[in-house]
């Protein structure tokens, strides 16, 4: 035999090598279920993470409502998702409110085909999502899901005290706000801001229970002594602890002071949670968006923007957290609360009636 005959035979020997594992995954693919981009978990409709990603991409698109790049990382967390999966990410009303984004979902910019939601938005909006539940479902504590997968946490923070501690001490309560010469500030007014509506409940918490009318005092007091002004002002600002660490991070930046705590005896939570539209135009890019979100890629992520992964304890017993990340957020101590539907519908009503004669 010559030599160039020898390479022959190499040649199709190889080649008849490189083809065999292609045709077992060929006949591995037969034997999986037809796609089904609107299935209720990944194995049900997918099979694979790998099918789900291909799905995805034969669609091509995503339609994203309401999410600001500079909100929580969303920035960096829509550029990862569309780079990694070869994706296009398309936001529009980037600062549109939660019931705003539900009002999007009918109006000429394009349907979203995912939404970011206050609780009480998404409650009430149960019937426009798909259900879907995340790979990570189980690691979701069961108060922040739905039950049927319609909608669920993806990231959230404490309400906390930011404070600039050349002007005043750090406060270990809500109380040592009215210590004279503080200058306590709200970010907007809480008949119409929801950050500044937990800041009056986050100090109307007493042993875990929370009371509308002793918030509502505590800010009167304040503004009779002279002590509620605007934050542009303020000694201290009650905030969202992911809007007040990214504030402290700033001003060490800028060589100014500010710091953030959460007091031991008020410990209010809120999440944020995602859900799919149940008109998505683009579903398996939908459900490859929230098993992203879900991901412990994503939920770094979103502590990257110093929010709280909802996933965030199963992941500090796995060790798949970014201790660099967790590290830079205030510690907490004692038992979190998060209002109910029935509890921020009832404080909202006593507010409507009661601030604007006693505070505004």
């Amino acid at each position: 035999m010559t030599v160039r005959a020898s390479a022959v035979m190499v040649m199709l020997v190889s080649v008849a090598a490189c083809s065999a594992p292609a045709a077992d995954k060929n006949a591995e693919k037969k034997d999986l279920p037809p796609v089904n981009p609107k299935a209720t978990t990944l194995r049900d409709g997918f099979a694979t993470m790998d099918r789900l990603v291909e799905a995805a991409r034969d669609e091509g698109a995503l339609t994203v409502v309401g999410l600001p790049r500079g909100w929580v990382n969303y920035g960096e967390i829509i550029d990862r998702f569309s780079d990694k999966y070869g994706i296009k990410v398309t936001g529009v009303s980037p600062d549109a409110s939660s019931q705003q984004e539900i009002d999007a979902a009918g109006g000429p910019q394009g349907v979203p085909d995912v939404f970011d939601l206050s609780l009480d938005v998404a409650v009430a909006n149960a019937k426009r999502f798909a259900p879907y539940k995340v790979t990570g479902w189980t690691d979701i504590p069961d108060r922040l899901k739905d039950p049927k997968g319609l909608w669920y946490a993806g990231y959230g923070g404490y309400m906390s005290i930011g404070f600039n501690p050349r002007k005043m001490a750090a406060p270990a309560s809500y109380a040592a706000l009215l210590k004279p010469g503080n200058l306590v500030a709200l970010p907007g007014d809480p008949l119409r801001t929801a950050s500044a509506f937990s800041g009056v409940m986050a100090a109307s918490l007493s042993g875990g229970k929370p009371d509308a009318a002793r918030g509502v005092d505590f800010f009167a007091q304040l503004k009779r002594a002279g002590m509620l002004t605007q934050p542009d002002r303020a000694t201290s600002l009650l905030d969202w602890d992911y809007l007040n660490t990214a504030r402290a991070v700033a001003a060490e930046h800028d060589k100014q002071a500010w710091q953030v705590t959460i007091p031991r005896d008020a410990v209010l939570a809120s999440y944020y949670v995602q859900a799919i539209n149940v008109n998505a135009p683009h579903p398996a890019a939908a459900r490859l968006w929230e098993e992203f979100l879900l991901s412990d890629e994503g939920q770094n992520l979103y502590l990257k923007g110093y929010a709280r992964p909802s996933r965030m304890e199963a992941m500090e017993m796995r060790g798949t957290i970014d201790k660099d990340a967790a590290g830079k957020l205030a510690p907490v101590t004692g038992t979190p609360v998060v209002l109910t539907i029935p509890e921020q519908d009832q404080a909202k009503s006593y507010l409507q009636a009661h601030w604007p004669q006693t505070v505004g």
